[in-house]
Formats: structure tokens, sequence, C-alpha cells
């Protein structure tokens, strides 16, 4: 059955992600359009597609069946980051927009990214419309309606256009480009074989920025690690980093909506000090405000920043479309996760791995200081904290809500010497210690994998808290 989870609909290629069923998919989003529609014209919709294995046909079959219905399809001319496709929906005023990528997640996984309106990512009511569709289609055996492809061009129901262009000329407007520039900073920008290739450069070209980048070319099964910027799969970009003695290494993940940064003397620079050197910057330094969001697997230095801020802070379950929801509603300054999804007042409300990699650069070029020594003050004044996190692959996904229970049943008082403060079940369950360190244990909404996330004053007592969160593991295994 076909369902839709965090952020849109995942499958691997070939079992239940088929052209069949891609169509179908595309059908019911075609079915919810429609249903909404109310003007004269044709409502119109982006599509773009990342690296993956027939990304590119997915995507074409996404713009037969929208121009079958009567829908202008604009389909991008070749792969593109997620967040161009998204930009491109509110800029084109667009009914929707559809991204086939499955982000982050290993090469035999493909996926249908369903975007709304306003450039973030549909609401769970919005994935709920076209499910129903899903099912009453199938019910009535109603086939999805295709047009042909040369047709759809010849008509001009499907318009094949580059979404960059557009979209780094709004990052350039966002952005100081020339405080940028002055630093003269060398780059080396790491693509993992995604849809970011070519990105930091073309955006970069007209500064005194050296941008050499790596993991570029087209490879679809991503050279056999997983396109998510973590330290495990970015050795190559640590090694190049220290090779061309560059200031700092920017990795994007599959389709360029997630960042993780290396700094010159070769260390991994996750997405929690990301965020939190990010927020400094745009108070401190851009003297911004706002509210700020966070996931609920995020780094608690950005409740201390909150507080020493006097700005409000909310706290989401895991997933972009949470804090999305909550940009669109109320003065948010900037809303992010651990996993490198993070956006800013200004932008679209969409994690965006390319915007935060240059706000990176735009941070260092405030500061004056090497990358590491920006991370040391951050540390003293908001710290200490550091974090890790482990996944435990699954026979089959489980599901949350008996996983949550089953934990909370045999809840221990005590974790790695420190008292259970609270217990937090917004999304899987988080266990808050006295010494403010916490554990949190989830199911993956993407695929059969158990999350087990630690922070924690030193690495020592991070690692003691994994070894207590795979016990619970073990736990929900039996």
């Amino acid at each position: 059955m076909i369902a839709f989870g965090t952020d849109g609909w995942r499958a691997v290629i070939g079992e239940e992600f088929t052209f069949a069923n891609v169509q179908r998919v595309a059908q019911a989003t075609a079915d919810t359009i429609l249903e909404k529609h109310t003007g004269s014209t044709p409502p119109e919709i982006v599509i773009g597609f990342d690296t993956r294995f027939l990304s590119d046909r997915f995507a074409i079959d996404v713009a037969r069946v929208m121009a079958a219905n009567g829908i202008v399809a604009w389909l991008s001319r070749a792969d593109v980051p997620t967040p161009a496709v998204s930009y491109n929906v509110k800029a084109k005023n667009a009914a929707a927009g559809v991204v086939i990528t499955a982000s982050h997640n290993p090469p035999r996984y493909n996926g249908f990214k369903l975007k709304a309106s306003y450039g973030g990512s549909a609401t769970a009511e919005e994935s709920a419309v076209i499910e129903k569709y899903l099912r009453e289609n199938e019910k009535h055996q109603r086939e999805p309606r295709l047009m042909a492809y040369q047709q759809g061009l010849d008509s001009e129901m499907i318009r094949r256009f580059d979404p960059t262009w557009i979209y780094y000329q709004h990052l350039s407007e966002i952005l100081d480009m020339d405080k940028i520039s002055e630093r003269e900073l060398k780059v080396v920008s790491d693509a993992m074989w995604g849809a970011g290739r070519g990105s930091f450069a073309a955006i970069l070209g007209r500064t005194k920025t050296y941008v050499d980048e790596i993991r570029g070319t087209m490879n679809p099964g991503f050279g056999g690690i997983h396109p998510e910027p973590i330290l495990r799969y970015l050795k190559d970009l640590v090694a190049a980093v220290t090779r061309h003695h560059a200031d700092v290494g920017l990795a994007t993940d599959g389709d360029a909506d997630r960042i993780g940064a290396v700094d010159a003397m070769g260390n991994f620079v996750d997405p929690h000090h990301i965020f939190a050197l990010v927020l400094r910057h745009l108070v401190e330094h851009k003297k911004q405000s706002g509210a700020v969001v966070k996931t609920i697997s995020t780094t608690f230095m950005i409740d201390n920043m909150a507080k020493a801020y006097g700005l409000p802070l909310h706290e989401t379950p895991v997933g972009f479309n949470h804090i999305a929801d909550l940009m669109m509603k109320a003065d948010v300054l900037m809303g992010g996760e651990e996993s490198g999804g993070i956006s800013i007042k200004g932008h679209i409300p969409e994690g965006d791995g390319i915007l935060m990699g240059l706000l990176l650069l735009e941070v260092m070029a405030y500061s004056h200081a090497p990358l590491h020594e920006i991370i040391a003050d951050l540390q003293q004044k908001f710290g200490p904290a550091h974090y890790a996190r482990h996944d435990v692959h699954l026979a089959r996904q489980v599901a949350k809500k008996a996983v949550v229970q089953k934990l909370q049943d045999s809840a221990p008082p005590h974790i790695n010497g420190q008292s259970v403060t609270r217990i937090n079940t917004l999304d899987g369950i988080k266990f808050y210690m006295a010494d403010d360190s916490w554990l949190l244990v989830r199911p993956s909404g993407t695929e059969p994998v158990l999350r087990i996330y630690a922070e924690a004053k030193t690495p020592s007592d991070v690692q003691a808290l994994l070894a207590q969160g795979d016990d619970f593991g073990r736990l929900v295994l039996e």
C-alpha cells in the first residue's frame, strides 16, 4: 500500500517504486490539484528530479500525467536541488511541486516529494487527500491519464526549463556576497554525487571564492554510500580539505536540502553546530530577531541561545514539514533539524543545504577567524555539547506508537548515572537528564531503521548514552 511519510512517499526502486505506481501517485496528486483549482487558466506544477537511477524518466511520467489532466508541467531539464524546485513553485505561483528523489536514503530507494504552493513540504492534511484519491482510484479501477511526451512538448503542456538561475539569484540577494568575496575563502564542495553538483561553484563564480568540487559527476549508485552528509560518508571530503589546504568543506545530500561541513583542521562540523553558528550570526552580526524552531533531536545549545537572546523557542517532531508549518504561521527567524534541513527568515519554508553552506561562509567572513576557532568560542559560550547518532537496521518497519509505549513502560529512573527529569513522547521517546544530556529513540518514518540520538557534555557520556539506547533497541526487537 502506497502511503506518504515524513516528506512524501519513498520506496525501493523496482519493488514498490515502479513506473505504474509513480503514475498512480501522480494521478492522485493531479486529482488533488484539480479539486482545489478555481481559476480560468490551467493550474501549473513544477517538477524536478535528482541523480538516482531512472529519476529523470520517472519525472517525465509525472509530467505526462499532469499534462493529460490539463495541468501545465514545468519540468527541469536536468537533475536539480530540491530547494530550487521549491523556490520555483512559489516564484511561478504554481499549485504544487514534485521532486523525484529519496534525498539522503540509500541508492536503492527513490521517492516522490510533494511541495505545496508556498514552496515548503506538503502538510499531513494535503498528503492525506492524495492518499484518499489513491484509494478511490484503486477501488474504482481508474487508470492514470497519460499524454505522449512529444505531444506534451508540442502543446506546451510540458515545458522544459532550468529552475536554478532564479533560485541562485534569490540566494545572492539574501546573502552578503560582497562580504564573502572579501575573505577570498578556499572551499571544497562535495555534492556526494547528488543534485547539488555545481551549485556552489555557480553561485560563488562571481566572487573571489575559490571552489573545488568533488563527487560531482553523475553516479546513480552514489559510489556505494548513502548520500547523507554525516561523518561516516565524508572521508573523501576530509581528505580533499586537507589536500587542498582549504578553509572549509561543504557537503550536500542527494537532493541538496541538507548540509554537513568540514573545517580546515579536517574536523566534521555537524548540522547542530551549523544551526547554532548561523543563529548567532543572524542575531549578533545581522541584528535580526524572531522565533526559533528546532526538532526534538536538535542540540540543547539552541535552547541556551534562545534563552540568552530572549527569542521564543518551539520544539517539533522530526521532519522539516513541522518546522515549515510554524514558519508559515509565525515570525520565525530560523528553523532547523539535526539532519541538516535548515532555513531562515526571508527564504522559503524549506530545508536548504546550499543556502546553509553559503551562510556558513558568511559566518566565517564576518568573524574574520578560522571555522574551528569560531566553533570553540560557540562551545565556550553555549556548550559544551557533544552529539552522536546510531542507527539500528530492522527487518521490517515498526509501529512508532508501540515502540514508545514499550519504552515508556520500562523507563529507568536513572541513565548514565543521571536522574531522568522528564520524558517526551512528541516523536519517539526522549529522556532528559539532570545535567542537560538527553537520549532519543525513534523509528524512522522513511525506512526500517531505529534511530538512536544522544547529546551530552563529554564524548564519553555520549557513547554511554548510545549504549543505553542500544539496550532499548534490543528491548524493542524482543
